[in-house]
């Protein structure tokens, strides 16, 4: 039992400990919402979501795991389409990716919404039938966030589409080309 003498010093003792927890769980919430406000928000839009946008979503995110970015960026894929709605990637595309070292389990073909505008910082098309749509769906590009991936290449154009090819190798190479110029232009602060 304590005595009456000692209750301040419990007191004192006891706020010192409140303020210390306070401080700190005030330092991980600041830093929590500086990361969230920070973080750059993009989505990969193709026809059906189960070849490119995919691909390009897993590239993209090995290349900023790689770059020990990961806390600083969220990023997804979607379709303009709703044919492949709930579909896992196809697996010619699981196989590319595979073949690189990226993994895509889990993954299911998703619709573009137009709520998605207001949520991506960036909406990046694989070609220029998919931007068309992007644009009827959201309703426009008044924030200027829809581009082409191919834009951050040298050679801009539409990402390869392996629908129709079968040739998941030049779809890579274009993926890969595109996501690393993307990466390289958040850098450089140039979206």
């Amino acid at each position: 039992m304590y005595s009456r003498g000692r209750t301040p010093v419990l007191v004192e003792l006891f706020d010192d400990i409140i303020l210390d927890f306070t401080d700190k769980v005030w330092y991980t919430l600041k830093n929590r919402v500086k990361e969230y406000i920070t973080m750059i928000n993009i989505l990969f839009i193709c026809h059906g979501n189960i070849c490119r946008s995919p691909m390009a979503e897993f590239v993209m995110k090995n290349l900023v795991s790689k770059a020990g970015l990961e806390n600083r960026f969220h990023i997804e894929s979607a379709a303009t389409s709703t044919e492949e709605v709930g579909s896992p990637v196809y697996p010619p595309a699981r196989r590319k990716l595979a073949e690189h070292g990226t993994g895509c389990a889990g993954k299911t073909a998703r619709q573009l919404k137009k709520c998605d505008y207001d949520q991506y910082d960036l909406l990046i098309g694989m070609d220029r039938a998919n931007l068309r749509n992007m644009q009827r769906i959201c309703g426009g590009d008044c924030d200027g966030k829809m581009h082409l991936l191919m834009e951050y290449t040298s050679a801009p154009r539409d990402v390869a589409d392996p629908w129709y090819t079968g040739d998941f190798e030049t779809t890579w190479r274009d993926v890969l080309a595109g996501c690393q110029g993307l990466l390289q232009a958040v850098k450089e602060g140039g979206l």
